[in-house]
């Protein structure tokens, strides 16, 4: 690795970390009217399309088992959330969003519709989405990378 590799490699970790700090906020700051959290809004839209078990949610978000198992009990307890049976594995249920889930996550979409529209404006549309193209090819080569070990 030449030191150039090493700095760029560095500066993207260190540009993504901060990232994810504002996408948090953001996330955070558009959940709370709808009476959930970053983590919860989290959850609940990995399950939006289907019923997914603990460990898929986990995989798919790149967050601890342990960590989405927490919050998927606090949102059943909710009542934004349930479980399932999962005729592919008996112990592991399946999370699936309620009614109630759904219709908070709704309650975000008029300000995340404000959000990105004002992030389309700023950047440029064609910028955005080639930003959002590097950012899934960057995601896509570590994980191809993480899988070499």
């Amino acid at each position: 690795m030449t030191r150039n590799e090493q700095e760029l490699f560095a500066t993207a970790a260190i540009t993504s970390f901060r990232l994810n700090g504002q996408f948090l906020a953001i996330a955070e700051e558009l959940a709370a009217p709808a009476g959930l959290t970053a983590a919860w809004w989290q959850v609940l839209g990995a399950v939006l399309t289907e019923p997914l078990p603990v460990a898929g949610i986990a995989r798919d978000m790149g967050i601890t088992r342990q960590s989405v198992q927490r919050i998927a009990d606090l949102l059943v307890d909710k009542g934004l959330a349930e479980y399932r049976p999962n005729p592919a594995h008996r112990r592991a249920k399946l999370v699936a969003v309620t009614d109630a889930g759904l219709a908070a996550v709704r309650r975000i979409n008029p300000q995340h519709a404000i959000m990105a529209e004002r992030l389309a404006c700023e950047l440029g549309y064609e910028q955005l989405a080639a930003a959002v193209e590097l950012l899934a090819m960057l995601s896509t080569a570590l994980d191809a990378i993480a899988t070499e070990k």
